[in-house]
């Protein structure tokens, strides 16, 4: 098995996230997402990031540290049930490291990850609300998904993660699975 690039990325530790990891992750997501959401946004974070995705998903994540603080994580995973894919679940970078490149390099380095273990698509999800997620997506070289229904001019997948949560479905296509 092919494993994931853990060199360090502009001079910070990378390495894979564990179950120890998870209370600590949880605790930046609110002032990284600059409270977008509110508390129901708050709520939906901290669902979307439960424990078992640092037990059982963590070969194929990273966590980015520095300075004893989290810096930047990808949790993502080959897709068990769809064997040319490959699924970005949850990515953050701490707002004083944006635009720096190193949430592009943790995606290229998840890509890189995929193209080695046969995938030929990777997908990942967004809020409607997130403009800058689907700017950042879309700058990877990410398509939105067809959708039934359009927020703001973007096509969303209603109920997605359950009723009135509604999502942006993104894909990028790597090539031709090796």
């Amino acid at each position: 098995m092919t494993t994931p690039d853990l060199t360090p990325l502009f001079g910070h530790p990378v390495r894979h996230p564990g179950p120890d990891d998870h209370l600590p992750v949880l605790a930046v997501l609110d002032s990284w997402w600059g409270g977008l959401g509110g508390d129901e946004g708050s709520r939906q974070r901290a669902l979307l990031l439960p424990k078992l995705m640092f037990q059982h998903f963590t070969g194929s994540s990273f966590l980015v540290t520095g300075d004893d603080r989290i810096v930047a994580f990808l949790i993502g995973f080959l897709s068990p049930s769809r064997p040319a894919e490959s699924y970005i679940h949850f990515v953050g970078v701490d707002p004083a490291e944006r635009g720096k490149g190193l949430g592009a390099e943790l995606y290229e380095r998840f890509f890189a990850y995929s193209r080695a273990h046969g995938r030929s698509t990777v997908r990942a999800i967004t809020s409607p609300v997130n403009k800058a997620s689907h700017a950042f997506h879309t700058r990877l070289g990410f398509v939105t998904e067809p959708g039934p229904k359009e927020v703001d001019g973007l096509p969303v997948q209603p109920d997605y993660d359950g009723p009135g949560l509604d999502r942006l479905s993104f894909r990028k296509d790597l090539g031709p699975a090796r």
